[in-house]
């Protein structure tokens, strides 16, 4: 009598994937608590720029005249300028994240778990953009001290123009902190780099009343377009150097980019050269 035998599939030593959109939000989960129960952390995000805005918004006073014409108070020309501080501020240094879950052993463990890249960046950036997202909704509520009044289509673009600016400099601070292994060298790049990209975004002058040469580095920086966006929004009556939908599309565009340029550098492979 023949004897039968039950076969069985074999097993298969490969990952199974936990997929993207499940580790991307506990990531990002994880970016907010953090961030929240860091109370100085948070306090500074604001107090520091709040202390700018007064200190240098009222050192140059009505001196100041803005390409709008008539004697605009400095404070109302900076108040954009320094809600893209926060944003700036906020977006970068949540990515500083980065590095010191890499020199923890977080980052590392996250790595070899069967979570794609894509999983990580994501997370991570919209763990950052939330935060700076939110950080620079939270200071619209002195709008009203510079005479900024919302419509509800008005707000809707704020917000917009806010994400994507939130967006774009966090996934820039992933691309900036995901090869290096030193907070010190993170804090050298920003104040090489990061902060001249913001002075030369419009923030603290106009493009009208800056030189030729330096004209043509604001018009290259794709900050000066999220600076120009927010304050056409918040002063109709301001002779804007660009149009709104201008800025806007050269703000989706730079978040593109940022955010492939990110993936890409978390997707690359280093081979170590044999002993």
């Amino acid at each position: 009598m023949a004897t039968q035998t039950a076969t069985f599939p074999a097993a298969t030593s490969a990952p199974v994937s936990a997929g993207v959109l499940l580790p991307a939000f506990t990531l990002w989960w994880r970016e907010i608590v953090r961030f929240y129960r860091q109370r100085a952390r948070v306090v500074g995000v604001i107090a520091s720029p709040l202390l700018f805005w007064i200190v240098i918004g009222s050192g140059f006073g009505t001196s100041f005249r803005s390409g709008s014409g008539a004697g605009q108070h400095y404070l109302d020309y900076f108040y954009p300028g320094v809600l893209v501080m926060i944003v700036l501020f906020t977006a970068i240094f949540t990515m500083m994240s980065v590095i010191e879950d890499r020199n923890e052993g977080f980052l590392l463990s996250v790595m070899v778990a069967p979570v794609p890249r894509a999983a990580i960046v994501l997370g991570k950036v919209l763990g950052g953009t939330t935060l700076a997202t939110a950080q620079g909704l939270i200071f619209l509520v002195f709008a009203p001290l510079v005479g900024v009044h919302f419509t509800l289509a008005s707000f809707g673009l704020i917000v917009l123009t806010v994400f994507l600016v939130s967006f774009a400099l966090t996934a820039l601070g992933f691309a900036i902190a995901w090869p290096l292994d030193s907070t010190q060298a993170f804090h050298a790049i920003i104040n090489l780099f990061l902060i001249p990209l913001w002075l030369l975004s419009g923030a603290l002058f106009p493009l009208s009343g800056a030189s030729v040469w330096m004209r043509a580095l604001m018009y290259a920086n794709p900050l000066t377009y999220g600076v120009e966006a927010l304050r056409t929004l918040m002063y109709p009556e301001y002779n804007n150097a660009f149009s709104l939908s201008r800025s806007i599309s050269t703000l989706v565009l730079f978040s593109l980019f940022m955010f492939g340029l990110a993936f890409a550098l978390a997707n690359r492979r280093t081979t170590k050269p044999a002993a």
